[in-house]
């Protein structure tokens, strides 16, 4: 792979790309190099490498995500409950569960 900078591929924050075949759809890089499965694997692995949130147990160890979607309005309550506390929807959300699996 050529010197690719991952900048130049970045769109945008909320920019999500799915269900692209490149093995049947064309993508030309800058450098007039076509865009493979390899080569998005390791632009995604550039521009992620150091990133993320800390362990929250510690040391290297990873720290699983759980994705809930919930009505608009709990999520404004409980935004509104975080501020409150000074806390994030995240705390807030971690406690809830280290109380419920107690």
């Amino acid at each position: 792979m050529s010197n690719v900078d991952p900048e130049d591929y970045i769109v945008g924050k909320d920019a999500t790309v799915s269900g692209i075949d490149l093995d049947k759809e064309k993508f030309i890089l800058p450098d007039g190099t076509r865009l493979t499965d390899d080569k998005a694997d390791r632009i995604i692995e550039r521009v992620t490498r150091g990133r993320g949130r800390p362990s929250l147990t510690g040391g290297d160890k990873h720290s699983p995500q759980i994705a809930v979607r919930v009505p608009v309005e709990t999520r404004d309550r409980l935004a509104a409950r975080a501020e409150r506390e000074g806390k994030t929807l995240s705390q807030l959300a971690r406690e809830a569960l280290e109380s419920f699996a107690s």
